[in-house]
Parts: C-alpha cells; structure tokens; sequence
C-alpha cells in the first residue's frame, strides 16, 4: 500500500508543479517587505513614522464551496478550477510617538469575490477594529473591540480610506490573494514532499 501511495505522491507532486504559477512568490508593489514564517506571512511598510503591517496565514484560506460540486461533470479536457487563497488578514498601524497599535481586522467576504456588477465595491471588509499596546504579543480580551456590523457607514468609509492611505487597498488585496494563493501551493507542494518521504521511510 504504501509503494503505491509513495508513486501516487510522486505523480501529483509532478502535476502541482506543473501547474504552479510563480517560482517564486509575486511581489506585492509599494515597497512591502514580506516575511514568511511556516504558514504565516507579514507585510511590512514603514511611512512617516508609522509601521503597517499586515499579518496573514494561509491555514483554512481556501474557501469551501470548490470542494463541494462534485467532479464527476467534469469534462476530460477541463482544468480542475483555479484553487484561490483568500485569507483573512491583520492591518496593524503602529504609530512610532505612542504606545498604542491601532489593529483591524479584515477579511474578504465570499459573496463578493468574482462579482463585477457593482462598481467600485470593496473586495474586502473591516471586521473588527480595536486598539492593543505596542509590541505586546497577546492581545488582550479586555480591550474595546469595535465589531463593524452595527458601524455608521460614515465612519466605516473614513476607516477603508484611512487604510487605503495607507497602501491597504482593493490594488493591495488583489496582490494579497495573488501572493497568498502563491505561497498557499508552495506549502502544499512541500507537505506533498514531506508525506512522501515519510511514507517511504521504513
């Protein structure tokens, strides 16, 4: 059994890497400098003096409903559909002057990717915004967290804007979901390799 698992790995690590995209991650423009730890990436941007960063991890960011259709329909010649990782991520505005981190949390909604209709619309939303103190690393359940679901909308727009002058835009989440989907198949290629070894290992 486990030969013939240790062939099966072999043929689909040959396949996933036929069909990966980026050799290398994508880049995502106005001079982010990203770190990768395991599953987790940060984006790193510094501008008159302040620190953004947007955290994210590819675990469970790809969202359900490709797995659900069932494949039999699937004609012979067509591609499997394009797996896109759409994690949700952390904006963390650290002002360098005080002790406070402004921190939002948002995510990209599933109805919304892929519609064209509306003009203009966000491709992603702020669900939850709170202040934590700087360089803290737990977060603390006792501080005010805004949750955006009862928020005036004027308020909100002044929330996406004062991200988007930041570089946190809908140009940004593009690139966002381009690098995640990028890294998302490099881990998977390397799980791939790890269980294949190990399951040759005797």
């Amino acid at each position: 059994g486990d030969k013939a698992f240790a062939q099966f790995l072999t043929d689909e690590i040959k396949e996933e890497k036929k069909i990966q995209k980026h050799k290398s991650l994508p880049k995502v423009s106005g001079g982010w400098e990203l770190e990768v730890h395991g599953t987790e990436a940060k984006l790193v941007r510094k501008i008159a003096g302040e620190k953004i960063t947007v955290t994210f991890n590819i675990n469970n960011s790809i969202p359900p409903s490709a797995e659900d259709e069932p494949q039999e329909e699937q004609k012979p010649d067509e591609q499997e559909p394009e797996l896109t990782s759409t994690p949700n991520f952390v904006v963390e505005v650290i002002k360098e002057d005080t002790k406070q981190t402004l921190v939002l949390d948002c995510h990209y909604p599933e109805d919304e990717i892929g519609q064209e209709g509306e003009e203009e619309s966000d491709i992603f939303t702020i669900r939850e915004v709170s202040f934590q103190p700087t360089g803290e690393a737990d977060w603390k359940d006792t501080n005010y967290t805004l949750n955006t679901d009862s928020l005036d909308w004027a308020l909100y727009d002044h929330l996406m804007d004062f991200l988007a002058d930041r570089g946190v835009d809908n140009t940004f989440a593009d690139e966002l979901i381009e690098l995640s989907t990028a890294l998302e198949h490099q881990e998977y290629i390397r799980f791939l390799e790890d269980l294949k070894s190990f399951v040759k290992c005797q």
